[in-house]
């Protein structure tokens, strides 16, 4: 799991933390490419019907990623200079009637707002001359030249035509995302007009963490592995920091650390696993939410997650324990999260919210036999996932809230079908599904979806394929996605490392969904692993190979300038130690006042000689 965010949510905040399908065509609903130049134009077909919401629709193959996107048609040739030339040719004349209006496209949005809940809610890409993954673009149709008079004014005008062609190839080719923006379909989708958001971050220069003199850093401490029973697992999902504080998970339990020597500050003693926990802290940078079981699971007895917590890490006290009820049951939760002052936990049978300080309800959402909500996602806003429909045809919306309420401020609905979808991020709000269970790995994640907060109009729609990009989205945690954040008016997204290529960052603009030509390498032997956003430059970490230690760098948000920020010792047993964390899977990662901390969220019996943390810091 990539970075979570730590301390309160600042003007311009970090992200949310924590293989997939072949590139996917044009979303349904989208005009088929334009014949190829020189093919005869013709009347205009009548734009193709979409099928069904619901109905499988074959999507057409793209090339390999990295290959030829497709020859165009040759284009005519003039005629020898002085040739006699034809009469030009008369414009094609479109059908009569006007034409009919394109039907909304998969993913667009569908119906008004529900109510609210029912309780008082980019120079180019880093290298000179070196050209970016051939990600697919949506086609842009040439415009038509009109016909011109004989003689050399026919041949320039020809000339022009080529050229005109050839710049909309490389248009074409160069682009990488199908967006939105020229569709009016009368539901909630925005034309792209370039401005601003309603609800901006405020991001408005870099970030607080500064290079130091010398980034060489050391290992500060590492904790082990507590002890397993045989054949034995558990969560030890949660690590957090404060200004005081390291604190992380174990079995049953939650400690603190000195951020520095590692040493125990104190223990708080849970009566069962934690078995989720939130990324994000309180306004004030000190408490987070947590969920555990009331009792340790045995072989006989299982043991639900169904008990809400507040801690105050500074100084290690369990503030609180809440359950909520939907008639005389306790609901179970998957996943937890904070914004603000309000935890707001949920799962498959619903969810509920409570004071941070106080553990006082603040509001459940109302509950029906085919509605309620599935996860949350915090930090600056609080972004409810709520699931209506059927199990066959589930229809998705992503709710912005008021914390302190749970009104609904704006709503955005999924296309019927959509399983699955997480927040990405809450400001600017940007939501990752699996569309039509389309990326094929896994990953739970084929398109990203660019939304204004305040109004719940669709920005852009981004093709995210797993071939292309390496991000993921942890479907049972709507906060739970890896490799893609979001700050400003930028989306940063971790490439794939396919054909032996590292994995890199390119950027998008989240207003319309295409690419801004920044790009991040790592260079030839070494991975770069979004965290967070640090004003408006990205924290990234640089993975290490067999014989280097990783770094963590600071990438300037506007010039994509990489600033070295810690690097981490050669030693073997450093740099062993540190890739048993590396990102992905059950590991987190966390960058935080010049120091690194990398630890796992899973342990078993068989983990008994490896680290449950370590941390590394400045060495002098």
């Amino acid at each position: 799991m990539t970075q979570p965010p730590q301390g309160p949510a600042p003007d311009n905040p970090p992200n949310q933390p924590p293989a997939f399908g072949a590139p996917q065509g044009p979303p349904p609903g989208y005009p088929p490419s334009p014949p190829a130049f020189g093919e005869p134009q013709g009347a205009p077909a009548a734009p193709s019907q979409p099928p069904a919401f619901g109905a499988p629709a074959a999507p057409p193959q793209p090339p390999a990623f990295g290959g030829p996107q497709g020859a165009p048609a040759a284009p005519p040739q003039p005629p020898a200079f002085g040739a006699p030339q034809g009469p030009p040719a008369p414009p094609a004349q479109p059908p009569a009637g006007p034409p009919p209006a394109p039907p909304a496209g998969y993913g667009y949005p569908q119906a008004s707002p529900q109510p609210a809940y029912g309780y008082p809610a980019p120079a180019g890409y880093g290298y000179p001359g070196q050209p970016g993954p051939a990600y697919p673009s949506p086609p842009t149709a040439p415009a038509q030249p009109q016909a011109e008079s004989r003689g050399d004014n026919g041949l320039k005008a020809q000339i022009l035509i080529v050229a005109s062609a050839l710049v909309a190839i490389a248009l074409i080719i160069g682009g990488g995302v199908w967006y939105s923006g020229s569709q009016d379909d009368g539901g909630n989708e925005a034309k792209s007009d370039g401005k601003a958001s309603a609800s901006p971050t405020g991001a408005t220069g870099g970030g607080t963490e500064k290079a130091p003199a010398d980034p060489k850093g050391k290992l500060l401490f590492q904790l082990p592995v507590p002890a397993v029973a045989k054949g034995d697992s558990a969560d030890t999902d949660g690590s957090w920091v404060t200004d005081k504080v390291y604190a992380k998970s174990g079995l049953s339990e939650v400690n603190g650390y000195d951020l520095d020597k590692g040493t125990k500050l104190w223990t708080v003693k849970l009566p069962g696993p934690v078995c989720a926990a939130a990324h994000w802290l309180s306004a004030d940078g000190t408490k987070t939410g947590i969920l555990f079981k009331p009792a340790t699971p045995t072989k006989d007895k299982y043991q639900p997650c169904n008990q809400v917590g507040a801690l105050d890490l500074n100084t290690g006290k369990l503030l609180w324990t809440k359950t909520a009820t939907a008639g005389d049951y306790a609901l179970s939760f998957d996943s937890v999260t904070v914004s603000a002052n309000t935890v707001a936990a949920a799962g498959t049978s619903g969810g509920a919210a409570f004071d941070i300080s106080t553990g006082k309800l603040l509001w459940q959402p109302k509950t029906a036999d085919t509605c309620g909500d599935r996860g949350y996602g915090g930090g600056p806003k609080l972004v409810a996932i709520r699931k209506c429909g059927d199990y066959d045809n589930p229809v998705l919306s992503a709710q912005t809230l008021d914390p302190a309420t749970g009104k609904v401020v704006s709503e955005y609905k999924l296309a019927t079908g959509i399983e699955y979808a997480s927040v990405v991020s809450t400001d600017p709000l940007v939501i990752g599904a699996d569309v039509g269970d389309s990326a094929g790995d896994g990953s739970g994640l084929s398109d990203l979806f660019s939304i204004d907060g305040a109004t719940g109009q669709l920005r852009a729609r981004i093709s995210v394929p797993g071939d292309d990009y390496g991000a993921d989205c942890e479907i049972s945690q709507a906060d739970g996605c890896e490799g893609v954040i979001a700050g400003g008016d930028r989306l940063y997204i971790q490439t794939e490392d396919n054909s032996g290529a590292t994995k890199q960052i390119v950027a998008f603009d989240v207003l319309t969904g295409k690419q801004t030509g920044q790009r991040a390498d790592g260079g030839e032997d070494f991975d770069l692993y979004p965290l967070r956003m640090d004003g408006k430059n990205l924290i990234v970490y640089k993975g290490g190979s067999y014989d280097k230690g990783g770094q963590v760098l600071s990438i300037d948000g506007t010039t994509f300038k990489q600033t070295v920020l810690l690097q981490n010792p050669d030693d073997q047993a450093s740099v062993d130690a540190e890739t048993d964390m590396s990102p992905g899977g059950t590991s987190e990662i966390l960058f935080a006042q010049g120091r690194l901390f990398l630890s796992q969220t899973y342990v078993s019996d068989s983990d008994r000689d490896e680290q449950l943390a370590i941390a590394y810091g400045p060495a002098s």
